[in-house]
């Protein structure tokens, strides 16, 4: 049980930095994160949120998620195609976001490569053509995996920046490809359910 920790109410969850006293990382432990994901915008949001993510923690990013929505339109990759000079200077003057250039020049390069995607091609069927296979409960948590590294080659080759194996891992765990509850944690248990 030391992969656990007990939340404000009681429950049971992953033993993340300072989930047992922060509701909203205690909501986003259980209401998303593991959860199946469906899509473009949506998996476009995680696929950027996870680039900002990285070298900071989840939390932080997770409190900006509001302005990171604002200021990338809510995420519809095809308004975020359209980005120019001007957008980006908004973007690096917002201090409700990362204001990272790398990171926000690879959101709009990547909201471009979903457009440019071949046909028949979406990045839910790329992410679903690299799912990895069931890890057993309580084994170590990777922080890559073959799978992971595989996706990330792929979405390079298609143009996509900043997506990394870690990155790409990151986001298998976030829309449910990847189940790393914890034994013991109340949505492990939750998601284990037939």
């Amino acid at each position: 049980m030391a992969n656990v920790v007990v939340g404000t109410d009681g429950k049971a969850r992953c033993a993340w930095a300072g989930i047992e006293s922060d509701e909203l990382y205690q909501r986003y432990h259980d209401e998303e994160w593991g959860r199946p994901v469906a899509g473009e915008r949506e998996l476009f949001e995680r696929l950027s949120l996870e680039a900002f993510q990285s070298g900071l923690s989840w939390i932080t990013i997770l409190r900006k998620r509001g302005a990171f929505r604002a200021a990338f339109a809510n995420f519809e990759p095809a308004a975020v195609a359209g980005f120019g000079p001007a957008d980006i200077e908004r973007l690096m003057a917002d201090a409700g976001i990362v204001r990272n250039l790398m990171k926000i020049k690879a959101t709009i390069g990547n909201a471009q490569a979903i457009l440019a995607l071949p046909d028949g091609t979406t990045l839910g069927s790329l992410l679903q053509a690299h799912a990895p296979a069931p890890r057993p409960a309580g084994g170590p948590v990777p922080a890559k995996t073959a799978e992971s590294a595989a996706l990330a080659k792929a979405l390079k080759k298609l143009g996509f920046a900043f997506v990394g194996p870690t990155t790409a891992y990151a986001m298998m765990q976030a829309v449910g490809l990847a189940n790393d509850h914890q034994p013991g944690c109340w949505v492990a248990e939750a998601l284990t359910r037939p």
